[in-house]
C-alpha cells in the first residue's frame, strides 16, 4: 500500500511557456480511488504522470511512501506505480496478447507460478483469456485498450493510474473497467483515474479532484462534487454533472450523482 503525495507540484513545458501543473497540493491515501477530472489542458495527465517517473518536477515534489519520487528511477517506481495510456497503441509491442501481458509482470519480477497467476487473472478480468495467441493489432480498439488495462494489472503494483479508461468501451466494457477497479479497491490497490465520463466517475470513484489551469480547484466525495453547489466549478472547467445529479436537483432530491442513487430517491416519493 502507497500513499501518494504531491507537494507544491509545479511542471512547466517548453522552457516556461507552458505552466501544466501550477503548485498542485494532493494527497491520496493508501487503497483510495480518486478520480481527476477536468478540460482537456487541465493539467491532468502531467499530473500523474509524476507519479510513476515519467515526468519530474520543475518545483515541488512527488512522494510515494514519504520517498522524493525524484531519487528513483522510472524502473524502480514502475514496480510501485502502474499507468495505462489513454493511447494503447503507445504502450503495445509485443507480438501476441499474452507476451504483452507478461512483459511487464516479469520486468517487475514476478517469477514462476505467481507470474503465472496474475497474467492469467488480468486476461480472465478483462475478458482477454480467449485471446492469448491473438497478435494485438488484430483486436480492436477498445480491447486493445483493454489488453493495456491487462499488462498494468499482471504487474501486481499497489497504485493503478488508468487514463480514460472508458473511452472506445460500449456499455458492457464500461461495467467490466468498473468492476476491476472495485476489485482492485477490495484488495486494498489504490486507483487513480483520469475521466471525461461522469456517470463513470459518480458510480466508480470515492473522490473527485477537480482541475483548471493546472490547478485542482475541488476536491471533494461525488454528491458533493456534483452537488449544485458545485456545478459552477465544473462548468469552469467545461464538464457537465451526470443527469441523475442533474435530474435529482430538479426534483429536489439533493445531491443524488448516481442513477441508483436517483432512483431510490423517487422510489421514496411514493
Amino acid at each position: 500500500m502507497v500513499e501518494l503525495v504531491a507537494d507544491g507540484l509545479v511542471h512547466v513545458y517548453r522552457e516556461g511557456e507552458v505552466r501544466a501543473v501550477d503548485g498542485v497540493e494532493l494527497r491520496i491515501g493508501p487503497g483510495e480511488r480518486v478520480a481527476i477530472v477536468g478540460q482537456n489542458g487541465s493539467g491532468k495527465t502531467t499530473l500523474v504522470r509524476h507519479f510513476n517517473g515519467l515526468l519530474r518536477p520543475t518545483a515541488g515534489s512527488v512522494r510515494l511512501d514519504g520517498v522524493d519520487a525524484a531519487t528513483r528511477t522510472v524502473a524502480q517506481l514502475a514496480s510501485r506505480v502502474g499507468l495505462v495510456f489513454q493511447d494503447p497503441d503507445r504502450q503495445i509491442f509485443s507480438g501476441s496478447v499474452r507476451a504483452e501481458v507478461e512483459f511487464g509482470a516479469r520486468n517487475v519480477g514476478l517469477h514462476g507460478e505467481r507470474r503465472r497467476r496474475a497474467v492469467s487473472s488480468a486476461m480472465r478480468a478483462t475478458g482477454l483469456d480467449g485471446d492469448q495467441a491473438t497478435n494485438p493489432y488484430d483486436l480492436g480498439a477498445a480491447r486493445r485498450k483493454l489488453l493495456a488495462l491487462a499488462s498494468v494489472l499482471a504487474m501486481e503494483t499497489p497504485v493503478v493510474i488508468l487514463d480514460e479508461p472508458t473511452t472506445g468501451q460500449d456499455a458492457s466494457g464500461v461495467e467490466r473497467v468498473r468492476e476491476i477497479v472495485e476489485s482492485l479497491a477490495a484488495a486494498e490497490r489504490t486507483v487513480v483515474a483520469i475521466s471525461h465520463d461522469m456517470r463513470f466517475v459518480a458510480e466508480t470513484f470515492d473522490r473527485v479532484v477537480v482541475m483548471r489551469a493546472g490547478r485542482v480547484i475541488l476536491d471533494a466525495p461525488p454528491p458533493e462534487a456534483f452537488a449544485a453547489a458545485s456545478w459552477e466549478a465544473l462548468r469552469s472547467t467545461y464538464l457537465e454533472p451526470p443527469l441523475a445529479a442533474s435530474i435529482g436537483d430538479r426534483l429536489g432530491l439533493g445531491a443524488t450523482p448516481t442513477d441508483a442513487a436517483l432512483i431510490s430517491s423517487l422510489r421514496g416519493l411514493r
